[in-house]
């Protein structure tokens, strides 16, 4: 029975985690580019009071073992990549990358010099330079003039302005993919650094290499989906009170036993 209190224990302790992760899922479902989170669960240890295989007293070998579980744990997030879907915003310097493909952000305390997003929704700052809404620098960003009438960026990354009637090339907006996204590890600011989990970059232009196409005047929205993450809050909610009635059921009965005359 104490055994038995510990396990329940042990799974309330992860569906309370399993209750944050969905929370930061719903509070970021109007986040650009946002991508929502499943948390793996694991069984752990086990108590072994018969192995498989023991030799009986027949000479055979018994086909199964008797093990007791001490309950769950929480292993690992999982980061869904699926794309979003895209938001009309007729901004001329939002961006959304249909296909895998993430924008390069400079970003000094990163392995390689840079932060990945998928969050497209930039604006030029006072030296024509397109930032993030943290004001980090786009990689490779091209430096429009103020006077600038018209901004193009053509969905293979292509930039161009036009000032006082001249179209002028400025240059391509690059995108990177990674072998595995989910190693990325997030920062928040809608930014992910690379880890070895990752693995490194490949970065091209896009509509090469599966690295998508870039729209612009669009952005891509969370795939937050409000109602699944209701229903898991809901499986969440009744697994943490079936464990919390288990505790009571092994408490009761620790009870009992404590309680019995001879």
């Amino acid at each position: 029975m104490i055994r038995g209190l510990w396990s329940a224990a042990s799974g309330m302790n992860a569906q309370q985690m399993n209750i944050d992760v969905i929370s930061n899922n719903l509070a970021n479902v109007n986040t650009p580019g946002f991508k929502r989170v499943h948390l793996n669960f694991e069984d752990v240890m086990y108590s072994t009071e018969k192995a498989p295989g023991s030799p009986l007293s027949t000479g055979d070998l018994t086909p199964k073992g008797l093990q007791v579980g001490y309950g769950s744990k929480p292993a690992s997030t999982s980061r869904s990549f699926s794309q979003g879907d895209l938001q009309a915003t007729g901004g001329k310097t939002d961006l959304a990358v249909q296909g895998s493909g993430f924008f390069q952000i400079l970003y000094t305390q990163s392995p390689d010099g840079f932060a990945y997003t998928r969050d497209g929704s930039f604006t030029r700052n006072d030296q024509g330079i397109l930032v993030n809404n943290s004001g980090y620098q786009l990689a490779n960003s091209p430096t429009f003039d103020p006077q600038a009438t018209e901004v193009t960026i053509a969905s293979d990354g292509t930039v161009s302005q036009t000032v006082n009637g001249v179209n002028t090339a400025l240059g391509t907006v690059q995108l990177a993919r990674f072998p595995n996204p989910e190693g990325l590890r997030a920062l928040g600011e809608n930014l992910y650094v690379p880890t070895e989990g990752s693995g490194a970059s490949t970065v091209g232009n896009p509509g090469q290499e599966g690295l998508g196409t870039i729209a612009q005047g669009y952005l891509e929205s969370s795939n937050v989906r409000v109602v699944e993450e209701m229903v898991k809050m809901i499986q969440a909610q009744r697994a943490y009170e079936i464990n919390s009635k288990s505790i009571q059921s092994s408490d009761e009965m620790m009870g009992i036993a404590n309680n019995l005359r001879r």
